[in-house]
């Protein structure tokens, strides 16, 4: 019975995954992202930035796993980032950041990367790991001045990639996608699947082991 564990605090992935049928393991990795985006060159492409970020937070996970769990578990990270006027965004910082970022990207459109890390775990070591990126298309609208201090003040933009939600309040302010809506979300399932089948594991094994009462 393989566990699936999560290694985010992102309640937008476990809401993705437990719509999708599984109910997972959450353990917050506690990676130091900055620390990790300092030991990348500087060149370095948004997609490799964003697997780097879920590679060392499900790697992070990994070291502190239990051993009940690691004895046959599946470790999931990512990192989600916005491409967006040449400038690769995380998290704003600050309410005024959100603010500046959404009259910035405003009626245009952006790139959201996403980086997944998996590591099966069988008899308490690693039996494979594997890595990849996804990058949605995201066309934002033009919020009116009001709306965008309202949307700001609720403090979703400064919680999440790029200061924007599809699945939340956000979602008023998205024209629309081009790729994979869960990605946008946090975790591509289609990539996760993708993952998985190449090295031996189906999403019914773990449906079955990860049931959602």
């Amino acid at each position: 019975m393989t566990r699936f564990v999560l290694a985010s605090a992102s309640s937008g992935r476990r809401k993705v995954l437990r719509q999708a049928g599984i109910d997972p393991l959450v353990i917050v990795s506690g990676v130091d992202e900055d620390a990790v985006m300092a030991t990348l060159d500087p060149s370095a492409t948004p997609a490799v930035v964003t697997t780097a970020l879920a590679v060392a937070k499900a790697e992070a996970v990994v070291g502190i796993l239990d051993s009940d769990v690691a004895a046959d578990c599946v470790v999931v990270g990512c990192d989600s980032m916005l491409y967006n006027g040449g400038e690769l965004r995380g998290k704003p910082a600050t309410a005024d950041a959100a603010r500046l970022g959404w009259r910035q990207m405003a009626g245009t459109s952006g790139e959201l990367y996403t980086g997944h890390s998996v590591i099966r775990l069988q008899d308490n070591a690693v039996a494979w790991r594997a890595a990849d990126a996804e990058v949605t298309t995201v066309r934002f609208g033009k919020p009116s001045p009001a709306d965008l201090d309202a949307y700001v003040g609720s403090g979703e933009p400064t919680a999440v990639a790029g200061g924007f939600t599809l699945d939340g309040l956000g979602g008023w302010f998205i024209d629309g996608v081009d790729g994979d809506p869960s990605s946008v979300i946090g975790i591509g399932l289609p990539l996760i699947r993708r993952l998985l089948e190449d090295n031996g594991l189906s999403i019914a094994a773990l449906w079955s082991a990860n049931h959602v009462d």
